[in-house]
């Protein structure tokens, strides 16, 4: 067992839209990401994707609706919908998700990240 500090985790990385995992319950990973600017349209077949926003503001649109979440919100993304995250400025989001999910989903392109790094 080991606690993790969430600011000090998002100071060892850099990159945008490159999830790393801080940690693993049962089939599922938390992963901590600094997002900035535009990401793609897509989504995930048959994971459900959670995002908590610990630093900024991110937009997630999606072909229906924007929603905005602010820092100390989180919005859960059901399996199957479209959606597009947008920050305008760096945002860091923790993820909460099964092991299985690609952080394109089922689009596969130069932003696909498949060997995650474990911070």
């Amino acid at each position: 067992m080991e606690k993790v500090n969430i600011q000090e985790k998002f100071t060892l990385f850099n990159e945008h839209w490159s999830p790393k995992i801080a940690g693993e319950i049962n089939d599922m990973q938390v992963k901590f990401a600094k997002l900035k600017g535009e990401f793609v349209w897509h989504h995930h077949e048959h994971e459900d994707e959670m995002f908590l926003v610990i630093k900024g503001s991110l937009l997630l649109k999606f072909r229906d609706q924007d929603i905005t979440i602010n820092e100390g919100e989180f919005i859960i993304v059901p399996k199957g919908v479209e959606h597009l995250p947008v920050a305008e400025e760096e945002v860091h989001v923790l993820l909460f998700e099964p092991k299985s999910t690609l952080n394109t989903g089922t689009e596969v392109n130069e932003r696909t990240v498949a060997d995650l790094q474990s911070i």
